[in-house]
């Protein structure tokens, strides 16, 4: 029995080293052909060393704020784009026609999410054509870089205001700033809280519009049920066959939808 297991040892032994051989080979293979057609392998360095000069120190803050904006993209997308009003309207329809489920959560955010790349399509061309493309071809610094990226998503939110300055007016009289003599002396920080605020308030109304109709259905199920004594039965149950009724016959979602879109062009 010792030697059978002394023979199988030998062989496992023998099947490893042959494969080692073969392995070392190829990787030694590889190289050789690498080197051959002068292809250079990149090496990354993740030492840590102190500074040489204050633009390393300027360049790793940069980096750190930069993964920082990145952490907070999900953020930006909500609150500085169209993203905002798309959403709180759509999730108005779905409470508005008594729905629970359906359409779920998430596919509601999904459809706000590819409205809203919609939408900001031709912002997001102009921050690639005039900001990103320059930076990544070394004809504009970090800085340059954020002033004209931002310029596209700035004059998009000014837009959506629509003349309507009360918000901007109520964030530079809390920051204590004098009155502004055109948009270029308005903050970033300051723009974008009264976006929001905007966007808001017009989501609100466009809400309270959607619900007019669908209120006028549950009254209307409402007296009908008490005028025949069915007291106990839940009115939603009867009323929401035919708010989706109504809301089929006059095509809403086509209705809701490119209403959403005009709103911000």
């Amino acid at each position: 029995m010792k030697k059978i297991l002394l023979i199988l040892l030998i062989i496992l032994s023998s099947f490893s080293l042959a494969a080692q051989t073969t392995e070392g080979e190829a990787v030694s293979n590889i190289i050789e052909e690498a080197q051959a057609s002068n292809f250079n392998i990149p090496f990354l360095n993740l030492s840590v060393r102190e500074p040489e000069s204050n633009n390393e120190v300027a360049l790793s803050i940069q980096l750190i704020l930069l993964l920082t904006v990145l952490t907070l993209a999900p953020s930006i997308i909500i609150l500085m784009t169209s993203f905002l009003r798309i959403a709180i309207v759509l999730d108005f329809i779905k409470r508005a026609m008594s729905l629970q489920q359906v359409p779920p959560s998430n596919v509601l955010m999904g459809i706000a999410l590819f409205l809203t790349m919609f939408i900001m399509w031709p912002t997001f061309s102009d921050i690639y054509d005039n900001a990103f493309r320059p930076f990544s071809e070394g004809e504009i610094g970090f800085t340059e870089l954020y002033d004209e990226g931002v310029k596209p998503l700035r004059l998009f939110m000014y837009k959506q205001m629509d003349g309507n300055h009360e918000s901007i007016a109520l964030f530079m009289n809390m920051s204590g700033m004098a009155q502004p003599q055109s948009f270029a002396d308005v903050p970033t920080y300051v723009v974008i809280p009264a976006f929001i605020l905007n966007e808001l308030t017009l989501a609100f109304k466009i809400g309270i519009l959607l619900y007019f109709p669908f209120i006028i259905i549950d009254m209307v199920v409402s007296s009908i049920l008490m005028s025949m004594g069915m007291i106990m039965l839940p009115p939603v149950m009867i009323s929401m066959p035919f708010k989706l009724i109504l809301f089929v016959l006059v095509n809403g979602w086509e209705l809701i939808v490119r209403n959403l879109v005009l709103s911000f062009l």
